[in-house]
């Protein structure tokens, strides 16, 4: 495999020096950009988007070529799993995702079965290997996978939710039937995890985007427990590499520290608690990803600049940081703000 050009990213994780800071963003391929917009427009649908490898390619590459990014993310979306269990995903615009075949008792979680990532999936396989080929070690890839929890939620809401009323109506009402999705859900995103490290991925990324919704006990047994399984099954090294993985919850800092002891490299942060903080909370155990809030980005070139130096100045270790946003990046922030951000990372991290 070819050798990384620009091995800051892999570096940060692993907590080893690096020359400044690395930066990636959150969803930093999306429709913020009019060249996304564009392959989107071409592809004619998002999953259709999503399930051409070309395609995926192209758009995860677009924000490469326009900033100084030090990693590249491929371009999938987190519900391709429980797609590729039979759920029936569909996208109508301006509703978000939804299930046709939601999952709501104990007969249903019967039926379900870990998919073969190199059959049900294999468009994500396929697309991860692409990638790798054609970023030819400018940047590492970052593969990555909804958590459990998060899956979970979507499967039994049978889409967005704002009261997570059906999943937690099954949480205390059949709390087993529960378990049993969790575990299924749980062995089907190591299983593709491992694929994607095996076509390539330098390292990877457990999105937890609704752990937040739990209270801080039910979190650590439906969310925090099953990713800290998935993290002992990950392939951790690849053709002679150390395989990075990043946990990432939202709203769950009450657990920094229980996520820091799961085996994981890094833990990213929301935006929602001070870095400085957060790094009392896991110690020299993890590295910290993070935290800026995606709405500075609406801002002025200076109001970035100086929240951008805020969260550098409060890091205060020679290593172990990864910046990135606390969340996915909005649709309607302007490119060149991204550019500011990005540029103000490295001339404010640098290590020399």
């Amino acid at each position: 495999m070819n050798t990384l050009k620009n091995d800051r990213l892999i570096r940060a994780l692993l907590r080893q020096p690096v020359d400044t800071t690395p930066v990636w963003i959150m969803r930093q391929a999306g429709r913020y950009l009019p060249e996304y917009r564009a392959t989107r427009k071409k592809a004619g649908d998002f999953l259709t988007l999503c399930k051409t490898p070309e395609l995926a390619c192209e758009v995860t590459l677009q924000p490469l070529d326009r900033f100084d990014l030090d990693a590249a993310i491929l371009f999938s979306d987190i519900l391709t799993i429980p797609d590729a269990m039979g759920l029936g995903l569909q996208f109508k615009e301006g509703d978000g995702p939804s299930f046709s075949n939601p999952v709501r008792s104990s007969s249903d979680i019967a039926k379900l079965a870990v998919p073969d990532p190199h059959d049900e999936l294999r468009y994500v396989v396929d697309a991860v290997a692409l990638i790798r080929r054609e970023l030819n070690g400018r940047v590492p890839l970052i593969g990555f996978s909804g958590s459990p929890w998060t899956l979970a939620t979507y499967m039994v809401e049978g889409g967005s939710s704002k009261e997570f009323s059906k999943i937690k109506g099954l949480l205390y009402s059949d709390p087993v039937a529960l378990e049993q999705l969790l575990e299924i859900v749980s062995a089907s995103v190591a299983t593709y995890l491992n694929a994607q490290i095996e076509a390539g991925a330098q390292a990877v990324m457990i999105f937890d985007t609704w752990g937040g919704t739990l209270t801080p006990e039910l979190y650590r047994r439906h969310s925090l427990a099953p990713m800290a399984s998935i993290v002992q099954k990950l392939k951790r090294t690849h053709d002679g590499q150390t395989i990075p993985v990043i946990l990432f919850s939202k709203g769950a800092n009450h657990s920094l520290g229980e996520m820091a002891a799961t085996g994981t490299d890094a833990v990213g942060l929301d935006w929602t608690i001070n870095i400085r903080d957060a790094k009392k909370l896991v110690g020299d155990r993890v590295a910290l990803q993070g935290n800026l809030d995606p709405t500075v980005l609406y801002s002025s070139p200076t109001a970035i600049r100086n929240e951008v130096k805020k969260i550098l100045s409060d890091y205060t270790e020679p290593s172990g940081h990864v910046f990135n946003l606390g969340h996915g990046i909005h649709p309607g922030i302007d490119p060149n703000n991204v550019k500011v951000l990005v540029d103000c990372v490295h001339e404010f991290g640098s290590k020399q």
